[in-house]
């Protein structure tokens, strides 16, 4: 039973216009308070600095949460108040979930020393155990596979040191910027790639998106870890097995160096052409017993990318000990996965030191140094390059596939992810090139023995690390142990990328469905998208499986990375960051009024509110840079080099096969597949959004939902602040705007009523906000503001 006082309180919310105020409803009371304002929300540190505040000051109107959401029941049924949107009164509904959980202190504890229903959120849903696992798992997340296979590949490809510039320019103007919005995007929220988009629900496709993006992802990076772990249970001998040319699956075109000390340039004889390779190409058609054990013994490569072949049951047994290893390190979630990264994301660190000194010891070392920093100019004016540059941006920080946004909802409310990112993003460029003059230290070596160019050393893609590498660490004294190392290192690169994939998934299932028994089974649904992660990896396995992966390697996480990242700047800087005077008006559907849309809404300061949600978060707004490359430069960039890519398309190859048509259709696809997500569910929610006129449901269906914001009611400040007059036996501190002019209605929880003024039973404020009141009511005209 229910006091007398909440009651009366809805009636009169009723009585004032509010005949439909219901869960989900959003209207009535809300329609009134529409030029409501806030106060700043302030940071702890921020709040130190200035000293107490003033509670019986005009400036701080606001109810200071301390204790729990309000429970209210009327006539036996129990109902909820919060906010309908922020910045808006309190509606009767369902309860704020309260999804983003620390282990920061609360200023006012319970007997166990947290809220109830925090402490039981906090225990199934998980936090990081400390920062550090956080910044590791980042950096696991950034620095995999393709810091060793792809960005070396992708140097030599697109002009060597030219690569660099094209590269570090896309770092600092979109991955750094990007790298920090998704890290403050998820951290704000405490949601994954799926919950942020409460933020604008129009656009709520991005996030399944990013869904489709890691799904593509993971199940082909897996693969490569798998072949990896193929590799090192390989190594498990005296003799490496693709030392020599005397196995089943060598050719008579194979030719070892070290059957062969005579092919190499210092032992040249004197009638043999310039470049060795070439006459030997012509005559032998050598091949290295690293590649033949490559294409005929690991992946029996088929002739066609529609020829699969059998499943080479090898790889399959990888596939399954690597699927395995992935969940057990998942089994708790990040409380599991956060301990594992203590190894995984530092090894590695060692291992490529070891190989660094090793290869710059090596004879050739230096024409591997040289190629890797002497430019090729004329690489830099191709578009592909540039594409190339971005894409692997993206690729390698992680950008657009909600791992970040996801590993950052992790993190307390106040962590400052703009040192997280900065820090990581540097970590992650910075490693690469480490890596690559690894990589190119091992290729001067092997072009010098061969008098060969060092781009003609090494076949393209994965290959590069698992043909150009292996065949080099069997001219090195103790051979097994070199490759060992070399192997286990690929492994723990790709499981650290790996765990961030499968976890982004399984949170964003288990925060969209988002009960407590999904949060009690989570152990099964990462069970079950593990299972189907291996399943769909079936295929690659085959005869036919290393076509597959590249082409869901070029396709899948190139063209939609930078379509996905520059929808998410746009919703995120214009849509949410609205200018109320224009909203709805300025973009009335898409297509060629998007660029007249964004050049009528940058006059708007409206991007000031994701601003000023990360000064709540972080105690500082975003640097100038960051917000200039959020609304202008990273989206204009991004949207560049989607032409250029478009223009300057080139067809699919590996090796000197090229991909039929209908399989670079298949790759459009699946590249389509995951933008496709944005439009779709876009129409989708606009049906189902109420509104009298079209502008009206297009308004509706951006603007932030009620729940969207800071999830802990601690957290909740300024225009987020839930401000239901309260009473003190519901655990909450009333700081009244004007004492001597108003009477603000005190409900308890008994049936007693301690409405100490009447005709103020309808009115409540929110924040700093002024309550205009309604025009069926006048017992609120007394009320005082801080009009609009």
């Amino acid at each position: 039973m229910v006091g007398k006082g909440a009651k009366g309180m809805l009636q009169a919310m009723e009585e004032a216009g509010d005949a439909s105020v219901s869960p989900g409803a959003g209207r009535g009371v809300n329609e009134w308070r529409r030029h409501t304002h806030s106060t700043p929300s302030v940071h702890p540190k921020m709040a130190a600095a200035q000293g107490p505040a003033d509670p019986s000051s005009p400036e701080q109107m606001s109810w200071r949460m301390i204790s729990q959401p309000i429970h209210i029941g009327v006539e036996g049924t129990s109902y909820s108040l919060h906010p309908a949107e922020p910045g808006e009164a309190w509606a009767q509904g369902e309860a704020i979930p309260t999804q983003d959980i620390t282990h920061e202190a609360y200023e006012d504890k319970s007997e166990n020393g947290s809220m109830p229903d925090e402490k039981d959120h906090s225990l199934q849903r998980g936090n990081w155990g400390n920062q550090i696992e956080f910044v590791l798992t980042s950096v696991g997340y950034a620095v995999g596979l393709g810091n060793v296979w792809r960005f070396p590949y992708l140097c030599y490809r697109n002009g060597g040191g030219a690569f660099l510039v094209p590269y570090f320019i896309m770092l600092i103007f979109c991955g750094i910027p990007i790298f920090f919005m998704e890290l403050s995007f998820g951290q704000f929220a405490s949601q994954g790639c799926l919950g942020v988009w409460r933020i604008s629900p129009m656009f709520k496709g991005v996030g399944y998106g990013m869904m489709v993006v890691s799904t593509y992802i993971g199940i082909y990076y897996n693969v490569v870890v798998c072949i990896a772990f193929y590799y090192f249970f390989s190594s498990l001998t005296s003799v490496l097995p693709w030392t020599y040319c005397d196995n089943p699956w060598n050719t008579p075109n194979c030719v070892s160096m070290l059957e062969n000390p005579n092919i190499t340039k210092s032992t040249q004889p004197s009638a043999m052409p310039g470049n060795i390779s070439q006459a030997l190409n012509q005559t032998l058609q050598r091949t290295s017993p690293s590649e033949e054990y490559w294409s005929f013994c690991v992946l029996n490569l088929s002739d066609d990318v529609g020829n699969f072949g059998e499943v080479q049951v090898h790889l399959l047994s990888c596939l399954l000990v690597s699927w395995v290893v992935v969940f057990l390190c998942l089994i708790q979630g990040i409380r599991s996965s956060g301990k594992v990264v203590y190894f995984t994301a530092t090894f590695p660190y060692v291992v490529l030191t070891i190989l660094f000194f090793r290869g710059v010891t090596l004879e050739g070392a230096s024409t591997g140094f040289k190629y890797y920093l002497t430019p090729q100019w004329d690489k830099i004016l191709e578009a592909k390059v540039w594409g190339d540059a971005a894409s692997q941006i993206f690729y390698s920080l992680g950008c657009a596939w909600g791992g970040l946004i996801t590993m950052a909802s992790y993190n307390r409310f106040h962590n400052n992810c703009y040192r997280d990112s900065v820090v990581i993003s540097i970590t992650n460029c910075v490693t690469s090139v480490y890596a690559g003059f690894v990589i190119f230290f091992i290729l001067g070596f092997m072009a010098n023995h061969l008098g060969e160019d060092v781009s003609q050393v090494a076949d393209h893609g994965p290959g590069l690390a698992f043909v150009a590498y292996p065949e080099a660490l069997t001219l090195l004294p103790i051979a097994p142990l070199w490759s060992l190392l070399f192997f286990f290192m690929l492994i723990l690169m790709g499981l650290g990328t790996q765990f961030c994939l499968l976890e982004t998934l399984v949170t964003a299932i288990v925060d969209e469905v988002g009960n407590k028994w999904i949060l009690q089974q989570k152990i099964y649904v990462t069970l079950g998208v593990a299972v189907a992660g291996f399943l769909l990896g079936i295929p690659l396995t085959s005869q036919a499986g290393i076509y597959w992966l590249l082409l869901m390697d070029n396709y899948a996480a190139s063209y939609s990375l930078v379509i996905i990242s520059c929808i998410m700047c746009v919703s995120i800087m214009y849509i949410y960051g609205k200018c109320p005077s224009f909203h709805g008006l300025l973009c009335p559907s898409p297509g060629l009024l998007m660029l007249f849309c964004g050049l009528l809404t940058s006059l708007c300061p409206g991007h000031q509110n994701y601003s000023e949600d990360i000064q709540m978060m972080l105690g500082f707004p975003p640097p100038c840079f960051f917000q200039i490359c959020w609304r202008f430069i990273s989206p204009t960039i991004i949207f560049l080099i989607l032409i250029f890519l478009v223009i300057q398309y080139q067809p699919i190859t590996y090796n000197q096969y090229r991909y039929p048509s209908w399989a670079e259709a298949i790759g459009f696809l699946m590249a389509l597949s995951s933008v496709i997500c944005i439009p779709f569910y876009a129409l989708f929610h606009f049906q189902r959004t109420d509104g009298d006129t079209f502008l009206q449901r297009l308004k509706n269906s951006t603007k932030p939902t009620r729940d969207w914001g800071p999830a802990l009611l601690k957290h909740r400040t300024g225009r987020y602040a839930p401000t239901i007059p309260p009473s003190p036996e519901d655990g909450l501190e009333v700081q009244p705007l004007h004492p001597d002019k108003a009477q603000i209605p005190m409900v308890g929880s008994n049936d007693s009523s301690r409405l100490q003024d009447s005709q103020m039973n309808a009115c409540m404020s929110l924040g700093s906000s002024e309550v205009p009141a309604p025009p069926s009511s006048t017992g609120c005209q007394g009320l005082p503001g801080r009009g609009p």
